[in-house]
């Protein structure tokens, strides 16, 4: 299946202008728009994603962000059954080495369920577990800028 999968800190980098990664994560977007590719997400994104744009950009902009979403034709949502959530635990407690989030390894089940390689983030897990992160060249911080928290 070809799509690009959106991440949620691919998500919050368009609807945040204030990232670093805005215009770059914006213009992979709009290239995949372009090019005919669905996006493609899951519900456990979906939540995280409402709840940081809700703590960082405030209730308006996460009902922006879902009124957007949820009447999209281009995107395509995956929810996660169980048969989803026990492949995500197992990975989740297989690498303990590694930072992956819960919702990181329901996303990394559904992008190899699908045959996905591509993903809209700027969250190194996915380079990690062997995924090619798009999200265009980051801004350069101006000069006594600080590097804002994640």
């Amino acid at each position: 299946m070809k799509g690009l999968f959106v991440d949620t800190a691919g998500w919050m980098a368009c609807a945040d202008g204030a990232d670093p990664a805005h215009e770059g994560s914006c213009a992979a977007r709009d290239a995949a728009l372009e090019a005919g590719l669905p996006l493609i997400t899951t519900d456990y994104v979906v939540d995280e994603t409402l709840t940081l744009l809700r703590c960082r950009l405030g209730l308006a902009a996460a009902e922006a962000w879902w009124e957007q979403v949820d009447r999209s034709p281009r995107l395509r949502w995956e929810h996660i059954d169980h048969e989803r959530f026990e492949k995500a635990r197992h990975l989740f407690f297989q690498y303990r080495d590694k930072g992956f989030s819960f919702t990181d390894c329901t996303s990394f089940v559904v992008m190899r369920e699908l045959r996905l390689t591509d993903a809209l983030s700027t969250d190194r897990h996915f380079r990690q577990k062997g995924f090619q992160i798009l999200r265009g060249a980051r801004r350069p911080r101006a000069r006594g800028e600080r590097r804002r928290l994640r």
